[in-house]
């Protein structure tokens, strides 16, 4: 275990600070509206959410068919963005048996 000593006004300063950018990350959340932030969905939600392989679904992050993000080698999904595509998927699929 490490021990650091600085101080006290250095601790305050940086106390404040966090407390502004606290403060600023609250009022962008309010501005959201009451939209979730924090559900996103991941390769395997979204691949039985649409009754899909991981490799179309690659497709459809490949083509840009499916917008997403990547945080550290891992892909996220927007529910909306998911539900936007479902139709054009269902399109295909009935495309393809005919």
């Amino acid at each position: 275990m490490e021990v650091l000593i600085f101080q006290k006004e250095a601790f305050e300063e940086m106390a404040a600070k966090f407390s502004r950018f606290s403060d600023r990350v609250n009022e962008l959340l309010a501005k959201q509206g009451g939209k979730s932030l924090n559900r996103w969905m991941d390769n395997q939600e979204v691949c039985q959410q649409l009754n899909i392989s991981p490799r179309t679904l690659q497709t459809l992050r490949d083509n840009g068919t499916l917008a997403y993000s990547q945080i550290n080698h891992k892909v996220f999904y927007r529910p909306e963005d998911v539900l936007r595509i479902v139709k054009p998927v269902g399109n295909k699929r009935a495309t393809k048996s005919i």
